[in-house]
């Protein structure tokens, strides 16, 4: 019986080793390997792109084609000239200028079946001929139809076989801060490009790049290039023209952009078409803003509106009967609360038109009947009397 025990345990004890060693050193031969099988069903079955991912394809395709690249052979600028244009100021600072001609890149966005192509003026300014390159390869040179320096917009026109692409215009005041965007335009001269961000902040001002100021604000991508290229909805519909970009260096996009509405850009590019100029309305006034301290000094009965500081003589403001003091409230029906809203509201009135102007005079307030003047086009460094 000893002598069976010992015999069965010893061949346990092989049996043991023996499966260590296989298990350690050849474990498929213990386990079944598993099938692979020749077609995968997930393959076969597999729901379509767009409910896998979310893409800004359709809105691409449909914008793109109507954004084009402009190429503007001019002489290099001075340091003086510089110094005195508050774009090339705002990116590049003080910068030891290129002693040869130069080629200005940037971009545009035809708006019209006619090949009327909106841009920026800092892109085309001072060019001796400029050239526009369409995204289906077309190249051809383009006349400059006019400019408006106090929006930073230019108009051209280019004369190609029909049909031309169109970018159809959104609504630049149906915009939320955190839409979703998406900037075209030929950054660095590497070809059209797409980037896409959000909506940051509207109604941006004070940025000291142009007299009249309402920018969109963006961190889609915005480099070098991109200035006169289309800001469009996640529907393709141009919805800004893409203008500046915020950079320390004048190199590339801190996600920090600036866009021009499209509205205000339409209206400039009808009256550039039509008269070849930007006419505005212009009411002859030094203003400030107000606050409590104002209020109670001059005993107001509103906290909101434009402080009349000087009045102009024989200006469209004097004829009105405003007097130094004088809070303006509204003008042709539109509340204004800073004398940023004032320039802009009277800019926009066509001049020699009549309208009414609301004024708060004390604790009485007053309506005055007012004809609008015609304001003379100025530099963002001149003063600025509305």
């Amino acid at each position: 019986m000893r002598q069976t025990w010992l015999i069965f345990s010893q061949a346990t004890t092989v049996a043991l080793a023996g499966y260590f060693v296989v298990s350690t050193l050849k474990p498929e031969w213990l386990h079944e390997a598993p099938r692979v099988l020749p077609t995968l069903p997930a393959a076969a079955g597999a729901p379509p792109r767009a409910a896998v991912q979310f893409s800004f394809a359709a809105a691409a395709q449909a914008a793109s084609p109507a954004v084009v690249a402009v190429l503007a052979n001019k002489p290099a600028p001075s340091q003086r000239e510089i110094d005195a244009d508050p774009w090339l100021r705002f990116h590049f600072g003080k910068r030891p200028p290129q002693q040869r001609p130069q080629t200005g890149l940037g971009s545009g966005v035809i708006v019209s079946p006619d090949g009327y192509v909106l841009t920026n003026n800092h892109v085309v300014s001072g060019a001796t001929e400029i050239r526009v390159q369409l995204a289906d390869g077309r190249d051809t040179a383009a006349r400059l139809v006019g400019t408006d320096p106090e929006t930073d917009l230019a108009v051209l026109r280019i004369t190609l076989p029909p049909p031309l692409p169109v970018i159809h215009p959104g609504k630049a005041g149906e915009l939320q801060v955190g839409d979703v965007v998406l900037a075209i335009g030929n950054p660095f001269n590497v070809g059209q490009t797409v980037t896409s961000g959000i909506i940051s902040a509207l109604g941006r001002t004070q940025l000291g790049l142009s007299t009249f100021e309402n920018f969109i604000q963006t961190d889609a991508a915005i480099n070098p290039g991109n200035s006169g290229g289309a800001l469009v909805d996640v529907q393709g519909r141009l919805v800004g023209i893409n203008t500046a970009i915020y950079s320390r260096t004048g190199g590339g996009s801190l996600g920090i952009g600036f866009a021009i509405p499209v509205d205000s850009a339409y209206q400039v590019l009808e009256a550039l078409v039509k008269d070849g100029k930007v006419s505005r309305g212009w009411l002859g006034v030094i203003t400030g803003d107000i606050n409590p301290e104002v209020v109670d000094t001059l005993k107001l009965s509103v906290d909101h509106g434009v402080l009349v500081k000087e009045v102009f003589k024989a200006s469209p403001a004097a004829k009105a009967g405003l007097e130094a003091g004088d809070v303006v409230t509204e003008v042709a029906g539109q509340t204004v609360r800073t004398p940023r809203e004032l320039v802009n509201v009277v800019a926009a009135l066509k001049p020699e038109s009549q309208t009414v102007i609301a004024v708060q005079r004390g604790k009485s307030p007053l309506k005055l009947p007012l004809q609008v003047g015609l304001r003379q086009p100025q530099t963002t460094d001149e003063a600025q009397p509305e």
